[in-house]
């Protein structure tokens, strides 16, 4: 089983704080673990964030206590340390880019040469929107433009060549909006441009983990994905040791292998 998704972000850039999401997977049956950060964790991918500050006091706040406090290159000599060290299983380790389609350029230049394992993209902002933070920021907002402004990025995404995969494809969900319209070409829109341009797609439990949302991707998604051949890879987005494979048996279950 792999855990194509998890977070070092609450520990010290250490081989002693690798090693306990390590001894996690292990006991939890995962043989390939794939560390990675947020790319807004460091300075250098701060000016993508511009249009998200000034939305609100909450935003603002958030920004100015999580975003840009560690130090790349730190980072970059972990990764190195880690791949000189013998592990009980597969580590590999990357960066989660957050998708800004005016930003394209900028995020090409600042990954093509980091020498990770992989990159992969997601979408957490909507036209400056971040809306997977809190429910109750959805007040007021229209849930119809917001979906098809979501996967229209999506697409884009998939589209620009940047990442080797996706991140939680449709992570909307997560607080139970539903639009009044069918999401059916819209996923099979999305699924297209992963298959068409080569990239994975996360089986995520992350969102399960938060809200208590179903794990994995809509099944119309799913079967959308399968029907063109992505390579699905299960995820935990875990942002600590203690949640490194939760639940991967479950999203596995749901790929039918």
């Amino acid at each position: 089983m792999i855990d194509a998704h998890v977070h070092l972000e609450r520990g010290p850039y250490t081989l002693e704080w690798v090693d306990r999401f390590v001894q996690t997977a292990v006991s939890r049956g995962i043989q390939e673990l794939c560390l990675l950060e947020h790319c807004y964790m460091f300075p250098e991918f701060l000016p993508m964030y511009d249009g998200i500050l000034g939305q609100s006091a909450y935003m603002d706040q958030w920004f100015a206590r999580t975003n840009g406090h560690r130090d790349l290159q730190e980072y970059l000599g972990l990764v190195e340390q880690a791949r000189g060290t013998q592990w009980p299983i597969q580590l590999r380790f990357g960066l989660e880019v957050c998708y800004f389609p005016e930003h394209e350029g900028m995020i090409r230049r600042l990954t093509e040469k980091l020498g990770l394992d992989f990159l992969v993209g997601s979408v957490h902002y909507v036209d400056g929107f971040a809306f997977d933070h809190r429910a109750e920021h959805w007040a007021g907002r229209d849930v119809d433009a917001l979906y098809r402004r979501y996967f229209a990025l999506s697409v884009q995404l998939a589209q620009s060549r940047l990442f080797d995969g996706i991140a939680h494809p449709d992570c909307i969900k997560l607080f139970g909006h539903a639009p009044s319209f069918s999401r059916s070409p819209w996923y099979e829109a999305l699924a297209q441009a992963v298959a068409e341009n080569g990239l994975y797609a996360e089986q995520s439990t992350g969102i399960a983990r938060r809200t208590g949302a179903p794990i994995g991707m809509a099944p119309d998604l799913l079967t959308a994905m399968q029907r063109r051949g992505v390579r699905l890879l299960t995820a935990s987005d875990a942002h600590a040791p203690e949640d490194v494979g939760l639940w991967i048996p479950q999203a596995q279950a749901l790929l039918g292998s």
